[in-house]
């Protein structure tokens, strides 16, 4: 079974910044979006970002200007740099491959990956 690794996650203050990565297979890096979900506690995994094999990126409306989504195809990694941090963004970040029909996210292939997910902690 495919397995992606996040790293990164950590304690920081209100305002500060991460920056989380994950590194997926080159078997799959090539052909498959990838995705950042976040779960906090007692809530739902909330989809946060995505960006296309060819770079398109899309943002859940709650991260947009605060968020931005990066892959590097040359290591197989992609990065979600997270800037001014706030408490409610306090959650198990996981990182996602998927393949997909179009550019919809949601609509996909049903085959997928995950990572095991990192926490990401907002606190003073």
């Amino acid at each position: 079974q495919v397995q992606l690794v996040e790293s990164g996650g950590g304690l920081v203050q209100p305002g500060g910044s991460l920056r989380l990565s994950c590194a997926a297979p080159k078997s799959i890096f090539s052909t498959y979006a990838m995705g950042w979900y976040r779960q906090a506690p007692g809530q739902e995994r909330d989809l946060v970002a995505t960006i296309t094999t060819r770079g398109s990126t899309n943002y859940a409306d709650f991260v947009k200007g605060r968020f931005t989504l990066s892959r590097d195809n040359a290591k197989n990694m992609v990065y979600l740099q997270i800037n001014t941090l706030k408490p409610e963004d306090t959650a198990v970040y996981y990182c996602n491959a998927r393949r997909i029909v179009g550019t919809n996210y949601n609509i996909y292939s049903g085959v997928e990956a995950w990572g095991k997910g990192t926490l990401v902690t907002v606190s003073s």
